[in-house]
């Protein structure tokens, strides 16, 4: 996978997936970036894959850890019950919001799906700003190109009501056997509780073959920083690597 990056100056790319042959991959993607005008850079290596890459091309590249990119990482039991004095807050939130509201959860299905985007509009103008605006314009083209496609994309989802409204929805799928990735979760806010629902209800209603659910990075945004870490997670590191020159592979 290949795309844009610094403003749409030079690209860059995920790690190659699959079981051919890397050294030949890496290769292959080092001539491409060149020719493109930069060395290879290639984002969103974890642990594993960093092994992998020294492995294969031994003291082939420079290595930055990415912290705006760590991968939040929970176990699902612990969002789907709040068990502990650590979640202690989260259950006040859940629970202010149930004695509040007469609220019911649903999966999302196509006919639930017109609602969601009405819910992500709203969210999408109360949120924007002129530094981000563009952003978020991606953001919302990609959430309602896999909204219309969820089948196809084995997307799984959910939401909350509350007089006939939607006030909150998320959506992910799975990672493998064991983890489910969420990829978008958006709330009214003047639902106080609202995330703290959503997510506790998706959770409730996941499978239990998932162990982990994999709630993504927060891109250096304080907010959302605070509200992840909130939850206790295992943070998955993240690195950007940068082919080294020929002369400097010693």
């Amino acid at each position: 996978m290949r795309f844009w990056i610094e403003d749409k100056t030079r690209v860059a790319y995920m790690m190659p997936v699959g079981n051919g042959d890397l050294r030949q991959i890496i290769e292959m993607l080092d001539e491409d970036s060149t020719q493109q005008g930069h060395p290879l850079c290639m984002l969103g290596i974890t642990p594993d894959a960093k092994n992998l890459l020294d492995k294969t091309v031994p003291e082939g590249f420079y290595y930055i850890s990415e912290r705006d990119y760590f991968d939040y990482v929970y176990l699902r039991e612990d969002l789907a019950t709040l068990r502990g004095k650590k979640l202690q807050p989260k259950r006040n939130h859940v629970n202010k919001f149930v004695n509040s509201y007469d609220y019911h959860y649903m999966p999302i299905t196509p006919e639930l799906v017109p609602e969601c985007l009405e819910l992500e509009c709203k969210w999408f103008h109360a949120n924007k700003t002129v530094d981000d605006a563009e952003e978020l314009n991606d953001e919302r083209r990609s959430m309602i190109f896999a909204l219309r496609n969820a089948e196809a994309l084995d997307l799984h989802g959910g939401a909350i009501c509350v007089n006939h409204q939607i006030v909150a929805f998320t959506f992910g799928c799975p990672i493998n056997h064991n983890t489910f990735g969420v990829h978008v979760e958006k709330a009214d806010v003047s639902y106080e509780g609202a995330y703290a629902v959503i997510n506790k209800e998706f959770t409730s209603h996941l499978p239990e073959q998932y162990v982990f659910v994999n709630r993504e990075e927060d891109l250096g945004i304080p907010g959302l920083r605070k509200a992840k870490l909130s939850y206790n997670p295992i943070l998955l590191e993240k690195y950007a690597a940068i082919k080294k020159p020929i002369e400097s592979n010693k």
